[in-house]
């Protein structure tokens, strides 16, 4: 599965699904498309130099190998992908060599209300009829998950980056770990003074009406998507 030997016979092709997968993200269009295109057009940031090398760059369009660590960080799965930018609507991957001998994929940026629904879908193709299938399968579960995991990356970097322009807290702020496939709530209203401060939040002597009636916080944050302030009254 490290894409070392891709096999492309071009015979038996069969293709299933990617995705879709869809993630709503509190900032706007243009910010959602810097973070995800921010590691191709320019300098490969130090964090992402491990699972990113691009080859060669281009205005719209760059050839880069990508990196996913693979049974414990023992094995790194390597594909190289041609990455098309359109701004601000969407991003285009296209495989060139990997575990299978066809791979599409597409990020697209829709406008939703305040913020952005980011879209994620494609296309994987194996040979080798439903032998080929099978292996198609099990590439896709890793693939889908690595996809998952870089969209909760994409949406709580590109949150954070709008939070002091809207001057509210991000989703990732105002929510905790997921347990059970929910996620607790962390109210605004027990936050330290110290800490909104920090963060660049209003303080709770002189919060934006409508105020929570118990610890006089914004009740949109108190209340956090409808869940009631954890406060004592």
């Amino acid at each position: 599965m490290t894409g070392a030997v891709p096999v492309d016979l071009g015979v038996g092709r069969r293709s299933r699904p990617l995705g879709p997968q869809t993630v709503d993200i509190a900032a706007p269009r243009e910010t959602v498309f810097d973070v995800v295109a921010r590691p191709y057009p320019g300098r490969t940031p130090r964090a992402m130099r491990g699972r990113l090398h691009v080859l060669e760059r281009g205005s719209d369009l760059v050839l880069a190998e990508h990196f996913t660590p693979l049974a414990g960080g023992r094995l790194h799965a390597a594909t190289v992908e041609t990455v098309r930018f359109t701004r601000p609507e969407r991003i285009d991957f296209r495989l060139v060599r990997g575990p299978v001998p066809h791979v599409t994929e597409s990020f697209v940026l829709e406008e939703s209300g305040a913020g952005t629904l980011l879209v994620y879908e494609g296309e994987l193709g194996t040979d080798l009829w439903r032998l080929g299938q099978r292996w198609g399968d099990a590439v896709a579960a890793r693939w889908e998950a690595a996809v998952a995991a870089s969209l909760a990356s994409v949406g709580a970097e590109a949150e954070r980056r709008a939070a002091p322009l809207s001057g509210r807290p991000t989703r990732s702020a105002a929510y905790g770990p997921r347990r059970g496939g929910a996620r607790s709530v962390a109210p605004w209203c027990s936050v330290s003074s110290s800490a909104r401060s920090s963060r660049g939040w209003p303080s709770a002597s002189s919060p934006p009406r409508p105020t929570c009636r118990r610890c006089s916080a914004p009740t949109v944050w108190c209340m956090a998507l409808l869940r009631p302030c954890s406060r004592p009254g």
